[in-house]
C-alpha cells in the first residue's frame, strides 16, 4: 500500500460537534469540495453510516468507491475502501484532539489507486484531498 498522507488543523468547535459534522456522511455534497454524491447502505446501531459509496471529482474523470466505517464517538472515526475499479485500497481516519481553543482534527489518508497514475501526481492528489477536506471541515463546524 502507498505511505500515505497526515496533516491536521485546529478547529474552534467541541470534538463531539466535529465528530458529527464528520459522521454525517451524506451532507458532504453540500459543504466537502469535489463530493458529488453520498450513498448511505448501511447504518450502525447510533444510525450513523457504516457503508456509504462516495462520486468524486477525480483528476482525469470521476471517481466511486465505497467505505466501511469504524466509530469511536467522540475521538475518531475510521474508515477502509472496498476494492473496486477506481479504488483498490484506502485506509483513512480522523481523530478528533480537545485542545485549549478547540480541537485538534488529525486526517491520515493511504490510498492506491485502481488505475495508473505516476506517483507523484498520486502523492500530490492524496495531499490536495486531505487539506481540502480538513479546511472543509473548519469552514463547516465553525458557521
Amino acid at each position: 500500500m502507498a505511505e500515505g498522507t497526515i496533516q491536521s488543523i485546529e478547529i474552534a468547535a467541541e470534538p463531539a460537534d466535529i465528530f458529527a459534522i464528520a459522521a454525517d456522511v451524506s451532507a458532504y455534497p453540500d459543504w466537502a469540495q469535489g463530493v458529488r454524491s453520498v450513498d448511505v447502505h448501511e447504518t450502525d446501531d447510533h444510525g450513523r453510516p457504516a457503508r456509504a459509496t462516495f462520486t468524486i471529482d477525480g483528476m482525469m474523470k470521476p471517481i466511486t468507491y465505497t467505505l466501511a466505517y469504524e466509530y469511536s464517538e467522540p475521538e475518531s472515526i475510521s474508515w477502509e475502501a472496498e476494492p473496486g475499479s477506481d479504488i483498490k485500497e484506502m485506509k483513512g481516519s480522523y481523530q478528533f484532539k480537545s485542545i485549549e481553543s478547540g480541537t485538534e482534527v488529525v486526517y491520515a489518508l493511504r490510498v492506491e489507486l485502481g488505475f495508473t497514475l505516476p506517483g507523484f501526481v498520486r502523492r500530490q492528489a492524496e495531499r490536495q484531498i486531505v487539506g481540502v477536506a480538513l479546511r472543509g471541515l473548519k469552514k463547516q463546524a465553525e458557521s
